[in-house]
């Protein structure tokens, strides 16, 4: 029987233990340096809070240690490492293979033993890739989001002894991660330090060799956020066995709302086929609400490449939230109008739409009556037939700041008389745990029945992760009489053992790194091309790569910048997305290359479209 895991993002403590609050089976948070997030970091000592709550449920808690590192935070990397260990952390996700060279140093030194996972950073997109990372001793490799569920099948048949992590929701990079230096390039932010500016997001203008404006001002390479919601069984059939959640930037709001979705869609998988998959925490999860993952931010939905090349992945218009579909504008006065449709307004809700100018235009509604809307201020461009949008919608919004979800692990409780005493044992069958407690009080003839009473102190368990849903008392241990005070201590008794019971252990292996090189089909070609891609940016990683064989290499571009760089590697392509695809029967394009990006300051980007390889290439001119 295979584990399915809902991996979710965790900013902070409070969205680490609401996204377990509402069915995660893990989550990944950020400590205080090296996160590929660095505006949402943590200190160790929420980490271990969080560590704490999430082992209660069998949960984990993995933190990202996703940045390449620099020589001189050696010292203070190998220091937060071991603060890790010592909380309980269950893995590690990294890009630097410097840090894959420092955990087989404290290993060996200092009893090191969390797993570790091979971040997306690492550019993990073939099957060669993947054993490679195998054979390092990583767990788990997450997947690039580009890749296919034939793509992801193919990998886990051929390297079936590694956790495939894929992901399921949220924002997306245009390139693959790990080997995208657009920010670093123009605005000196790595994005592999954690500095992402959001080059993909900002405007440009798509221009020939002749210097001819094929498109003004657009979003073109913003893509739309991904969502898997319907294709969960297509990817547990394919080898995933993690779903991971994005968005480690994101409030607690939209942490409830899309880890419920996604949890509630798991649940239903595994009691399709109970005897193919289970999930890999345990406790069942209580809402109070309906979860609607239009509701929160979203940028339109895409399901990318999983099946296939789609030519409706990106977001030319604006790189902004624009939530629900919630109707058309049908009716203008002065200072209202309709809209036709079946959705609820409330007052303060936010509303947009894309103008005649292809610009995103928002609005607050100050008042509603019914299906007439009074903005705040009247919109510029409305006009009927108006397409609208609800980007924030205040009534889900007040629903989801309360208790929306109460996570509790299924308890069962056999009480029994034993020789000088009682006796009470707290179990769960299906998860195969048990925890006994006993107590020393001589057996004295109740002078009035105790059954109710027993049941009533045993089953007071207040605060704790645990519900009773049966309590069992042998036959004849309700004639006695046992003080309450008594009940209760053997209740806290076995109850503390059942805790310590759920603490999550991580068995990892101790083994040196191998000694194999690198294999000719390991990295992509673009790699032989531009050595600063494999990011060497610490003497570790030099010494990690030179044992593997690796003769041409640079340093990382954040080091050693290069004339004319290739700062970007995607799977998007403008070509396809335009119907100029001829690879894919589209028509003869009659432009001439090479086309350009430019932005607003005029600087221009090259594009080179790999159609062997299926891949649209970014470099700065």
């Amino acid at each position: 029987m295979r584990s399915l895991e809902l991996l979710a993002p965790a900013k902070n403590i409070e969205c680490g233990m609401a996204a377990i609050s509402h069915g995660a089976d893990a989550v990944y948070i950020g400590a205080s340096r090296f996160s590929a997030r660095a505006a949402a970091g943590n200190s160790v000592e929420d980490i271990k809070t969080l560590c704490d709550y999430a082992h209660k449920f069998g949960a984990k808690v993995y933190v990202t240690v996703n940045t390449i590192i620099y020589d001189n935070e050696i010292d203070d990397t190998r220091k937060l490492l071991l603060q890790l260990n010592e909380i309980g952390v269950d893995a590690l996700l990294v890009q630097d293979m410097g840090v894959l060279k420092l955990v087989e140093e404290l290993k060996e030194k200092d009893g090191f033993s969390i797993e570790l996972h091979a971040s997306t950073q690492t550019d993990n997109r073939s099957s060669d890739k993947v054993e490679y990372l195998r054979e390092l001793g990583f767990k788990r490799a997450v997947l690039a989001r580009e890749l296919s569920a034939e793509e992801i099948a193919a990998i886990h048949q051929n390297v079936p002894n590694i956790e495939l992590e894929v992901f399921v929701h949220g924002a997306l990079c245009v390139s693959y991660s790990g080997v995208c230096y657009a920010s670093q390039y123009c605005f000196n932010r790595s994005a592999n330090r954690g500095e992402c500016a959001q080059f993909c997001r900002m405007k440009f203008d798509l221009v020939d060799s002749e210097d001819h404006e094929i498109e003004h001002q657009r979003h073109l390479l913003s893509l739309r956020d991904m969502c898997q919601i319907d294709n969960l069984e297509l990817l547990a059939e394919s080898g995933a066995c993690s779903f991971k959640i994005e968005g480690r930037l994101k409030d607690v709001d939209y942490v409830k709302n899309v880890v419920t979705a996604y949890s509630l869609q798991l649940d239903k998988i595994i009691k399709k086929h109970p005897a193919v998959y289970r999930r890999a925490s345990f406790g069942h999860v209580e809402y109070t609400f309906e979860p609607n993952l239009k509701k929160t931010f979203n940028r339109g939905f895409t399901t990318y490449f999983l099946n296939g090349r789609q030519p409706d992945i990106a977001s030319f218009d604006t790189p902004k939230a624009m939530g629900e579909y919630v109707g058309k504008v049908k009716e203008i006065s002065s200072n209202s109008f309709n809209v036709a449709g079946t959705a609820m307004f409330a007052n303060g809700d936010g509303l947009c739409f894309i103008n005649s100018e292809h610009e995103l235009e928002g609005f607050r509604v100050n008042k509603a009556v019914g299906n007439r809307l009074f903005p705040f201020k009247m919109p510029e461009h409305l006009k009927p037939g108006t397409v609208l949008y609800r980007n924030n919608d205040v009534a889900f919004n007040k629903l989801l700041t309360g208790d929306t979800a109460e996570r509790k692990i299924a308890i069962k409780m056999f009480f029994e008389a034993i020789d000088g005493g009682f006796s009470l044992k707290i179990f769960n069958d299906e998860l195969n745990f048990s925890a006994t407690s006993t107590i020393v009080f001589e057996h004295q003839i109740a002078n009035k029945p105790q059954h109710d009473n027993i049941v009533r102190q045993l089953g007071k368990l207040g605060n704790t992760v645990y519900h009773c849903s049966d309590i069992i008392i042998a036959a004849g241990a309700d004639q006695y009489f046992i003080p309450s005070s008594l009940l209760s201590d053997l209740r806290r008794d076995a109850i503390e053992k059942l805790a310590e019971i759920g603490v999550v252990t991580t068995n990892v292996e101790h083994h040196s790194l191998p000694e194999s090189s690198i294999k000719e089909n390991t990295f992509p070609k673009e790699y032989g091309k531009h050595p600063y891609l494999y990011n060497i940016s610490n003497e570790f990683a030099r010494d990690f790569y030179e044992n593997k064989g690796l003769i041409k290499y640079q340093p990382a571009y954040e080091l050693s910048p290069v004339k004319q760089p290739l700062i970007m590697q995607c799977r998007h392509c403008l070509r396809y997305t335009f119907g100029y695809c001829v690879k894919r029967g589209g028509q003869k394009p009659l432009w001439s290359e090479p086309l350009y990006l430019r932005l607003y300051d005029g600087r221009k980007f090259r594009l080179e479209f790999n159609c062997v390889e299926c891949q649209m290439n970014v470099y700065a001119e």
